[in-house]
């Protein structure tokens, strides 16, 4: 495992200089899920509910925070971001599982904006659904894919048990 790179010798929390480090395509996917009752996710699926369409508005709130990244986690760099894509389908008859895409031809990666757009748009979804089912619950977000930089390419290895990280 690498080093923390967030902080100079002396401790100090810094922004990590990338100005030396080659520009290149940089790719990260990131995913999550939000489960919820049938109930909602069938009021969600036939655009029920007095908020709107819950999936477009979603997707567009987690393709503008991933573009807000750099403001909301204090050590990232804000970056001119190329592409984001978030997918968000219907798993079952109760959960919702999104999956967010960035690109970026760059000096640092965008795996920060591929967590970030999951992230906000499963508490979007939570946002607009809670009038309705206030048990819904967030989980699994996590870096499935990045590509480029220094480290190359990262893939999450499938695991045995659906609910953790670990085989």
């Amino acid at each position: 495992m690498g080093e923390l790179t967030h902080f100079d010798e002396q401790g100090a929390t810094r922004m990590v200089d990338v100005s030396s480090k080659p520009v290149s395509e940089r790719f990260a996917r990131a995913s999550g899920r939000v489960v919820m009752a049938p109930t909602t996710l069938k009021l969600i699926l036939d655009r029920g509910l007095s908020k709107g369409d819950v999936i477009e508005v979603a997707r567009l709130a987690g393709i503008m925070a991933a573009k807000r990244t750099g403001e909301l986690i204090p050590l990232c760099h804000p970056l001119g971001i190329d592409a984001v894509e978030l997918k968000i389908a219907p798993r079952g008859d109760s959960t919702l599982e999104i999956e967010a895409s960035v690109r970026v031809i760059g000096r640092t990666g965008v795996e920060m904006e591929a967590l970030t757009a999951v992230s906000i748009a499963a508490l979007t979804i939570y946002d607009m659904c809670k009038s309705v089912d206030r048990s819904m619950t967030i989980d699994r977000v996590r870096l499935e894919e990045k590509r480029g930089g220094r480290t190359g390419v990262y893939l999450r290895r499938e695991t045995a048990d659906p609910d953790t990280d670990r085989a």
